[in-house]
């Protein structure tokens, strides 16, 4: 797989756990944080497909939540003039 190369600032104390944990696995920094950021975007690809089955299922079975009846009432249904 092609790659390219980024340059990112990190907090000291992460900076350190990344090294720690690189060791600890016998891997490259880059491997870890390359992995860090497919789990974490895996997860909330996961975490957003949840949320609009969630969304979905209230829909479609009639039930109206806050949020949705908040933006309802101030809903501009008049169209364009």
């Amino acid at each position: 797989m092609r790659s390219t190369t980024s340059s990112y600032r990190i907090q000291e104390d992460l900076r350190v756990r990344l090294e720690h944990a690189a060791r600890q696995l016998k891997k490259g920094k880059n491997w870890v944080i390359n992995r860090a950021i497919e789990e974490y975007l895996d997860r909330v690809h996961r975490e957003s497909l949840a949320a609009e089955a969630r969304r979905q299922s209230l829909l479609a079975s009639g039930v109206v939540t806050e949020d949705e009846e908040f933006w309802h009432q101030r809903a501009d249904t008049g169209g364009w003039r």
